[in-house]
């Protein structure tokens, strides 16, 4: 597990499923990747309903992020965005998460990954993120690249309380605070949350230390 010094990528591409993910899932990392001076753009299809397009917009400004919106998550769609934007870092939801919308667009992002690599050299790394409870299909979500938000969890929690017509105070603001404590006691802070690395053409990211 790798938690502080803290060392933020030049830009960071969150692709998720809801206007809500890239809160509840990474938003602490990314507000903290923002306060580095990273590019950070959060990407979303757009939703049916405009107040939940709308709780996005406002979502990601608390976080200092960028927001991105496309029509549906095809490999054509993720392609360019990942053209677009060019990150150093994606992040994106588990592979075999229990959710079918997350893993959905989990299999169409990988699946558009190596040609635009193998174009461009971008991205370098990329990760998925946390899920209900950190639990997969496969299981809990192991431990791997803990992340200490501490010092943003409040930015976290404003950019989640942005989605009003969402069940944030009873149902997901709880998890999202259980999950960074749970987190957070593992690498001794008070919150935090964790990346999973996932191969890039049979490459990982280099570990620096044990």
């Amino acid at each position: 597990m790798t938690a502080s010094p803290f060392t933020a990528p030049a830009s960071v591409l969150t692709v998720m499923a809801h206007p809500d993910d890239a809160e509840l899932w990474a938003g602490g990392t990314l507000a903290r990747c923002s306060a580095s001076a990273a590019a950070v753009t959060i990407a979303i299809p757009h939703h049916s309903d405009p107040v939940r397009d709308a709780e996005a917009a406002a979502g990601a400004a608390i976080l200092g992020a960028r927001l991105y919106q496309y029509d549906q998550p095809t490999v054509t769609a993720l392609r360019e965005l990942l053209l677009a934007v060019r990150p150093e870092i994606v992040i994106t939801h588990p592979l075999r998460d229990i959710h079918p919308d997350h893993r959905n667009l989990a299999e169409t992002l990988v699946a558009a990954l190596p040609d635009v690599v193998i174009a461009t050299g971008h991205p370098r790394r990329v990760y998925t993120a946390d899920t209900y409870n950190s639990l997969t299909a496969d299981g809990p979500v192991p431990a791997h690249t803990t992340i200490d938000i501490t010092d943003t969890y409040e930015i976290k929690k404003r950019a989640l309380a942005a989605h009003t017509s969402q069940p944030i105070s009873d149902h997901f603001g709880p998890m999202a605070e259980t999950l960074a404590r749970l987190w957070g006691s593992r690498i001794g802070v008070r919150y935090a949350e964790n990346f999973v690395p996932v191969p890039i053409l049979g490459r990982l990211p280099a570990a620096s230390t044990l």
